[in-house]
């Protein structure tokens, strides 16, 4: 039964080869993405966060979850206050010295109010992937076109705008480029075997890995209407790990908490861990989407009930 309540039979994949999804086509760009972003992120210092600034990052949807990584490691890298909000629930009432914004499709209504909002005299960046869209006359734009993406799913722009404020942070991402391009390389069929059909997944992580672990289970809902849920790892076990059962699984991004995998051991759910960065193992729930799509007959490019842009009428 997966979350919308309905049964959801995974079906024998057809032997007749279907052709590559728009989602599995920008998946695979992403470590090219990445590295290219160090150059976006130099380009644009300027008006990205500056350290010791109060800075308020704002997104929905997807964009909300890559918002909650920059913040945590803005912060654990010493660089100042960084909260993350919804457009839609954006406090106006604190002392921000710059709003960073992320939209894909530079039309999200939420994020167009909440950048109406902001004081003049504040300074926002938005990053977005759509030229010509409102978004961009709202602020200063770091457009990245050559990540947008024709699936509905959002994928590489999520992970780019990330790997650019990582840039930004200082960090290397040599060794996470070099890890997602070896995920690239394996065969799903083997290395996703004990999740490809479990009944359920739980998605764990601690500081910006429990931010991907959020997207992780979105992604899963979005491509292929997956049973899927999320949790801070060390919140898990104060409640949520009484759904674990045998054939359901439970995947941690980023290291694992003391004595977690005994824990998930005991119910008899499947733990999946790798030791590699948060954001290279998103690019193996990726390929989860791709695969478990397929499986199930889906076309996970357009989700049911979903659109590029939420765009509200007023």
């Amino acid at each position: 039964m997966n979350d919308h309540g309905t049964d959801a039979v995974l079906v024998p994949i057809s032997a007749h080869p279907t052709p590559a999804s728009h989602l599995a086509t920008e998946v695979a760009t992403q470590p090219d993405d990445w590295a290219r972003a160090a150059t976006t992120a130099a380009e644009h210092r300027a008006v990205l966060p500056q350290p010791g600034e109060r800075v308020a990052v704002i997104g929905c949807g997807t964009s909300l979850f890559m918002s909650r990584a920059i913040a945590a490691l803005r912060e654990d890298a010493g660089h100042g206050l960084t909260d993350a909000w919804p457009a839609s629930q954006v406090r106006g009432d604190r002392d921000y010295d710059r709003y960073l914004v992320i939209c894909r499709s530079g039309t999200t209504s939420e994020v167009i109010s909440a950048m109406r909002e902001i004081p003049a005299h504040i300074p926002r960046t938005v990053i977005c992937s759509s030229p010509g869209t409102p978004v961009l006359e709202l602020g200063d734009p770091i457009l990245i076109e050559e990540v947008d993406e024709r699936s509905v799913v959002q994928t590489r722009f999520a992970t780019t705008a990330l790997a650019i404020l990582r840039w930004h942070l200082g960090e290397d991402l040599g060794r996470v480029v070099e890890q997602a391009r070896a995920v690239l390389a394996e065969d799903p069929a083997r290395s996703l075997a004990a999740v490809r059909r479990a009944e359920q997944i739980t998605f764990v992580g601690m500081g910006f890995a429990g931010a991907l672990a959020e997207e992780a289970g979105l992604k899963l809902r979005e491509s292929c209407q997956s049973w899927a849920e999320s949790y801070l790892a060390t919140e898990y076990r104060h409640g949520p790990i009484s759904i674990a059962a045998p054939g359901r699984a439970v995947w941690a991004l980023g290291p694992l908490v003391p004595n977690f995998a005994a824990d998930v051991a005991a119910t008899g759910a499947h733990l999946e861990h790798r030791d590699i960065d948060p954001m290279a193992e998103l690019v193996r729930v990726h390929r989860l989407c791709v695969v478990r799509a397929a499986d199930l007959g889906l076309n996970p490019d357009h989700p049911r009930s979903l659109n590029r842009s939420v765009v509200l009428d007023h």
